[in-house]
């Protein structure tokens, strides 16, 4: 009797001497990311943070929780963090024409025709068409469109957001004819008509005179972006490029509990908002950070707008253009440096890209810790990659290589495309890589990433063996890239990028194990549950 009352008094103080915590998971695969990428079998939370990463034993004996699930092994990851993405934009696009994956003009045509019918707007606005993904790859004009809609203006941007196509009452809204001049982009015109295209500058001339979004657009908008990417397994984005508007909408809603997405808010390059951020200073909460700048050097390759050293090897004497100038990069570079903000520049053609380094250089010489980052780093050639040795983080998307590998070479030819899309040789260099995927211009999900990253093909596994696989990266490499560097990308190492005690409980749970699947079964992975904070946000399983 008395062995039985000592063994109940053990057992009671053993278990009173528990701490309880609010969610325990046990017989996982859990990928810490730690510094020695070490693995785990179990994990306890508590207070929207990590308190316990270890072995199931370990973890049962020191935690308690009225909440604990068995995973029967499935694999455990750090929230994803989508380094370079257009949150808001997604959103956005969730509210207009979608024009992703049309594969011509007419089918362009009848998808504005019937959005216009069922949503009847005084300014028709769709995204997306790629006539790279078309029979007739040259650019589409205006003809069709002004016999649909003569009196309603129409904006059709280009699926990289860097074109669009608009209709002639557009045109004469925005006071566009054919002798007006673009030295910050181009207006097309053919035998002395104008097509309807507009590349990179012009384009402002149409935002200027698109209705403003309403306050409720805005908030569905984000709203709706938020379910997507919960669901793909994403809890942090870096938003590359945002008013002060919709920046003060997003920490409203996050203030209030409306939105659980944690961004990383890079501020458009205009003169209000950086006279508005750079004056007040950085922003930081737990859901929103702001304290960097989002710089245009150049267009796209796509729409033949990234400023190249050469001309274009499929159109000669057109050697793209910039849209912010070396002089204008520089002394830009100065101020943000002077601010102790952080500088993220797009920069897709080989002369941006060194001027944007040059300019780097020069501004963060005396910077102790500055993190400047390059966006895509798409097209660099000879010595210009030493740049980034220099402390300068290359931010690339692995799709872009599998989107643009059908006609990367004809623009640049078969030498030069040899250092685009370069992401072993950025990675070597630099010594990280921040991984994202530009969303809307490529697809959301982080898998397509993955699979990008390590296999150099597309979903129906083209090319045979791989794009240029001299640039493919390690699975351990892609998920640091995509978890622990994009964090350190945005000076939050120490708060997430890995399953580490202290850090927030931002994870996710695998249908399957991407770091040892067959890579060709990588894109169709399932998030069975995506954490924020300890608490489930997303995810196609009701178990947890």
């Amino acid at each position: 009797m008395k062995k039985l009352l000592l063994a109940t008094i053990l057992l009671f103080t053993a278990c009173a001497q528990k701490e309880k915590v609010d969610l325990i998971l046990t017989n996982a695969k859990v990928y810490t990311v730690n510094p020695n990428f070490e693995t785990a079998e179990a994990i306890a939370i508590k207070d929207g943070k990590f308190v316990g990463v270890g072995s199931k034993e370990e973890i049962t004996s020191k935690f308690q929780t009225n909440n604990i699930h068995d995973l029967a092994g499935n694999p455990v990851y750090p929230g994803f963090i989508d380094a370079h993405c257009h949150f808001l934009g997604l959103g956005m696009n969730q509210q207009t024409v979608d024009l992703v994956g049309t594969k011509s003009m007419d089918e362009v045509l009848e998808k504005v025709v019937a959005f216009q019918k069922s949503n009847p707007s005084s300014f028709v606005y769709g995204r997306g068409w790629d006539q790279n993904d078309w029979e007739d790859k040259n650019f589409p004009n205006k003809l069709k469109l002004d016999l649909l809609f003569p009196d309603i203006p129409v904006a059709l941007e280009r699926i990289d957001g860097h074109a669009y196509l608009v209709n002639q009452k557009a045109l004469d809204l925005a006071k566009i004819t054919i002798h007006s001049e673009a030295t910050d982009g181009y207006i097309e015109q053919i035998d002395g008509q104008l097509t309807g295209i507009l590349i990179d500058g012009p384009m402002d001339r149409i935002e200027s005179i698109r209705p403003t979004n309403s306050k409720e657009t805005l908030i569905r908008a984000l709203q709706d972006a938020q379910k997507i990417c919960f669901d793909y397994g994403l809890t942090t984005v870096n938003d590359a490029g945002l008013s002060k508007e919709s920046i003060l909408l997003i920490d409203s809603l996050q203030q209030a509990g409306a939105l659980q997405m944690r961004i990383y808010a890079m501020v458009s390059n205009s003169p209000q908002n950086l006279d508005y951020f750079l004056k007040r200073g950085k922003i930081k909460t737990d859901y929103l950070n702001v304290r960097s700048v989002k710089v245009y050097a150049d267009g796209a390759l796509g729409s033949r707008g990234a400023a190249l050293k050469e001309s274009y090897s499929d159109r000669h004497h057109h050697f793209g253009a910039m849209i912010t100038t070396a002089e204008e990069l520089d002394e830009l570079a100065q101020r943000i440096a002077a601010a102790d903000f952080q500088m993220n520049t797009h920069a897709i053609g080989d002369s941006a890209n060194v001027a944007v380094l040059r300019a780097y250089t020069k501004a963060i010489a005396a910077k102790k810790d500055p993190r400047w980052k390059v966006e895509h780093a798409q097209v660099i050639t000879g010595t210009d990659f030493d740049y980034f040795k220099k402390g300068i983080i290359p931010s690339v998307q692995p799709t872009h290589a599998t989107s643009d590998m059908y006609w990367a070479a004809e623009r640049l030819g078969e030498e030069r495309v040899q250092g685009a899309y370069a992401y072993k040789t950025l990675l070597e260099k630099a010594g990280i890589l921040a991984l994202g995927t530009d969303f809307p211009v490529e697809r959301v999900s982080p898998f397509l990433t993955f699979y990008a990253a390590i296999a150099r093909q597309d979903t129906a596994g083209y090319p045979k063996g791989g794009f240029q696989m001299k640039d493919a990266l390690s699975r351990e490499e892609t998920l640091r890239g995509m978890t622990i560097w994009a964090a350190y990308s945005n000076f939050e190492e120490n708060e997430k990028g890995s399953i580490e005690v202290g850090k927030f409980a931002d994870f996710i749970i695998l249908d399957q194990d991407i770091m040892v699947a067959n890579p060709a079964s990588i894109p169709n992975t399932k998030v069975l549950g995506t954490f924020v904070h300890g608490k489930k946000v997303g995810g196609t399983s009701d178990n947890f």
